[in-house]
């Protein structure tokens, strides 16, 4: 029986995450079917309340652009009723208009002799632009009012990008309902308008419907925000070069959090080199709303153990942390201002170390196992290898066993010891290639349709296919063929994207039945490359890669 398909479809998915988690036992324990009308009613109660909160400083937050506005205002009008030059009617006109919006704002706050410190007392270059915290880049639909709201600062790095396998990542291990509820804002925190417009754009390219929907944003800030890097204070012992690394960190975060929060309830920190586990929303919301329905007065739900991975703060409680990381930015690490906070807040100089611990542990609360895990090696300071993971996100599952009908498998990729295409094929293992080489392919010969169902591997990222083609071998051509033709009757349907290592599509119905399809190597490369998946379904189902 031949391999029949008219319209197969495809994508290749790379580095992202495939993952089998303890954590669903525990989820469907604290959540499953067994909840109550009146457990139900109180979570809802809960959800209610911390909207409540947000919208209070919400509120709080136009009172005091308002106050703002009432001292400019009255400070203009005074001042023009005394110039020499305004006739006499003009000056009774402004009286009045002052006299109006004097009762106007009157009781909104009363008192003017007293001026509480802004954000210029401590970043003094803002005044010189009026722009200097407007983006110069901004792609968002505007969403709010959504309960989980995720940060992402990402920088140029010179050795290789993650940001979009953890993107592709992240959106995946959501579900339809939990995207509808977040916003995910990249903050490319960089001042090359050249590197800034072609990564936003290259974000546009991958992510379009998600940036439409208003799940995703993307920002940047403007070269104004920075003060001079040559002239911050050398602090804690350290190189410039460092100082000036941690004191950007500590305004991009800062930059970040002033933008997200009036967006949600909930702000989590996150970086540009991690993967999730699927369901990660909404266990941190489950998570969260159980400690305020338990009266918990939390400061941080962490998620991670990593550095600033992971870390959940109330979106009312952010403008805390944004003047705190502004007064000391020149001063220390951002993960170490973040103790100090808590640390300020909670402990005594009465007491020992220990008693502080504790008492920390009571507001900064740790949810196991981890939700996040870290997989970058190559940190944005220059020169800096990290090889930080996380012990409690546990052991990744590298690849999902399948059944599949029999068929002939042919490559030139040499296996990496048993990780061979027959055994991935068989669902033994996963398919790990050394170095592909130019004219390398993998073939599958198949009686079905077969479906390969990712590309990439979360234990190494950086192992995936790049300059690959995806070919299909007709058991016909027809006369309107749209693909173009290798030399050996292949049609060429898709290709890796360089940026992600992904590729995907459909193939048209011009194409009729297929018989072989294969990925064709065109350059050599100085990565492995990694199959984490080889699935063949029956012929009556669509043929495709697709990501879970």
């Amino acid at each position: 029986m031949k391999s029949i398909m008219r319209r197969p479809a495809f994508a290749f998915y790379v580095g992202v995450l495939i993952i089998t988690v303890p954590f669903f036992t525990l989820f469907i324990l604290l959540n499953g079917p067994d909840l109550s009308e009146e457990r139900i009613l109180n979570q809802k109660v809960v959800e209610l309340y911390a909207r409540l909160k947000h919208a209070e400083m919400l509120n709080l937050e136009r009172r005091s652009d308002i106050f703002h506005l009432r001292q400019h205002f009255g400070t203009l009008l005074n001042a023009a009723t005394k110039l020499d030059n305004v006739n006499s009617s003009i000056r009774s006109g402004i009286s009045n208009l002052l006299k109006d919006s004097q009762q106007l704002l009157a009781g909104i706050q009363g008192g003017v002799d007293l001026q509480l410190p802004s954000i210029h007392h401590f970043l003094p270059h803002l005044l010189s632009s009026p722009d200097s915290l407007s983006p110069s880049i901004k792609l968002s639909r505007g969403r709010s009012g959504v309960t989980m709201v995720l940060g992402i600062p990402t920088v140029k790095r010179e050795v290789q990008s993650y940001l979009m396998s953890t993107l592709q990542n992240l959106i995946e291990n959501m579900s339809p309902e939990e995207r509808n509820d977040a916003v995910i804002i990249v903050f490319i925190a960089e001042t090359d308008s050249e590197y800034v417009t072609r990564q936003a754009a290259d974000i546009e390219n991958q992510f379009q419907d998600h940036i439409n929907s208003g799940l995703l944003e993307v920002i940047a800030p403007p070269s104004t925000y920075y003060p001079d890097f040559d002239k911050l204070r050398q602090t804690l012992g350290d190189p410039l070069e460092r100082v000036k690394w941690r004191t950007k960190q500590n305004l991009d975060f800062s930059y970040l959090m002033m933008y997200a929060q009036p967006k949600g309830t909930f702000y989590v920190q996150l970086e540009d080199d991690i993967l999730s586990k699927p369901g990660y929303i909404e266990t941190m919301k489950k998570f969260a709303y159980k400690q305020i329905s338990e009266k918990k007065d939390w400061i941080i739900l962490d998620f991670c153990q990593l550095g600033f991975i992971g870390k959940m703060f109330k979106c009312v409680d952010l403008s805390k942390l944004i003047t705190f990381f502004i007064i000391f930015h020149n001063d220390k690490p951002v993960d170490w201002l973040l103790d100090h906070v808590v640390q300020t807040k909670v402990c005594r100089f009465d007491k020992d170390p220990k008693d502080c611990k504790k008492r920390k542990d009571q507001v900064w609360l740790h949810f196991k196992p981890s939700l996040f895990q870290h997989v970058g090696t190559h940190s944005s300071l220059k020169g800096k290898v990290q090889k930080l993971k996380d012990k409690q996100f546990g052991k990744l599952s590298l690849h999902h066993p399948h059944k599949n009908p029999d068929a002939d498998v042919k490559t030139t990729l040499k296996a990496y010891k048993g990780y061979t295409a027959v055994r991935a094929y068989k669902g033994d293992t996963f398919f790990w290639s050394l170095l592909p080489q130019p004219g390398d392919i993998l073939a599958f010969h198949f009686h079905n349709p077969i479906i390969i169902e990712r590309s990439g591997n979360v234990e190494h990222p950086e192992d995936k296919f790049f300059n690959t083609s995806v070919e299909v071998l007709p058991v016909s051509y027809s006369e309107d063929q749209i693909y173009p033709k290798t030399k050996d009757g292949f049609l060429v349907v898709g290709q890796f994207k360089e940026s992600t290592g992904v590729a995907e599509g459909n193939v048209s119905s011009t194409v009729g039945y297929v018989k072989v399809m294969r990925l064709y190597v065109h350059s050599e490369s100085d990565r492995w490359a990694i199959l984490s998946e080889i699935h063949i379904q029956p012929a009556e189902n669509k043929m495709g890669i697709f990501g879970r």
